[in-house]
């Protein structure tokens, strides 16, 4: 199988000492990578556009965090290619998500083979807006705090620096509600997170019945609209208890809408603003484990 390494040399651990380290492990196992850096959605779709251009089911490695790997879901065709990954990130809930815990862990697999398929979100909206995700969709307030958070507290705070920004939405506390329509069942939320995967913003675990290789969406929808409530609910996740049900209703489905105004996060990037409807790509890629 031909292999591409796409790494990104922005990502929190990254050191050409580590790629270097990265390329040996890989040539040790057999695997020689033709190596392209990705910084972004525009070097994905580059890198993207030459490995599908080069080979019809290639092996692509990427050696990032969250936002690196969803660049390059996006930027890849459905179907076409074998997927694994590296943590170099901030969080690396997908790594955590598969239950990789370190660069040679990954390499490891990869050297074994194993892989599951792949499932991943897809948000369209007005205006043609269409992206895929590969563990979460937030909207609400899960939105206006990645929607807030300030590039230099990011550098200063890394993962800090959505507690700075939580922080800031809890003073400026925003209420209402807005429609959603899950498979046909209706609701009105005050938030939700939509899941692709059992795991949010590190290693908590909101959605256990979540995973990446069904083509299903599990749905925390918050109800109560009091930043009581909202710490509430933060408190149980934090704790790993239930949350009360008059505060959260739990849902599965395979097509959701949501209606309104409020702000959206993918995959902990900023995306827009709803409405939009939400649905899943079953079989997008199979994924190293």
């Amino acid at each position: 199988m031909t292999s591409f390494l796409l790494i990104n040399p922005l990502s929190g651990s990254y050191s050409r000492a580590l790629l270097d380290e990265i390329l040996s492990s890989l040539q040790g196992v057999g695997i020689l990578p033709a190596c392209l850096t990705v910084t972004g959605p525009e070097d994905a779709r580059r890198a993207c556009a030459r490995i599908e251009a080069e080979c019809e089911n290639p092996l692509v490695i990427i050696a990032g965090g969250d936002g690196t790997v969803n660049a390059v879901v996006n930027a890849l065709s459905p179907g076409c290619a074998t997927l694994a990954v590296l943590p170099l990130g901030t969080a690396n809930v997908l790594a955590l998500e598969l239950g990789i815990s370190t660069v040679a862990d990954g390499i490891a697999r990869i050297a074994r083979g194993s892989t599951r398929p792949l499932a991943v979100g897809l948000i369209e909206g007005e205006g043609g807006l269409s992206r895929r995700f590969l563990l979460m969709a937030g909207i609400g307030l899960d939105g206006d705090i990645v929607r807030g958070v300030r590039t230099w507290e990011k550098r200063l705070f890394k993962k800090g620096a959505y507690l700075v920004s939580a922080l800031r939405c809890l003073l400026a506390w925003r209420r209402g509600r807005f429609s959603l329509l899950a498979d046909g069942r209706a609701l009105e939320c005050h938030s939700v997170v939509i899941c692709n995967g059992a795991r949010y913003g590190g290693d908590w675990i909101l959605m256990p019945g979540a995973d990446i290789s069904e083509p299903m969406l599990d749905l925390f929808c918050i109800t109560a609209e009091s930043r009581w409530s909202w710490l509430r609910v933060v408190t149980s996740i934090l704790a790993g208890r239930p949350c009360r049900p008059g505060d959260v209703t739990l849902l599965r489905a395979g097509q959701v809408e949501v209606g309104g105004d409020r702000a959206i996060q993918l995959d902990g990037d900023y995306l827009g603003q709803a409405p939009v409807r939400v649905s899943t790509i079953a079989g997008f890629a199979r994924i190293i484990v």
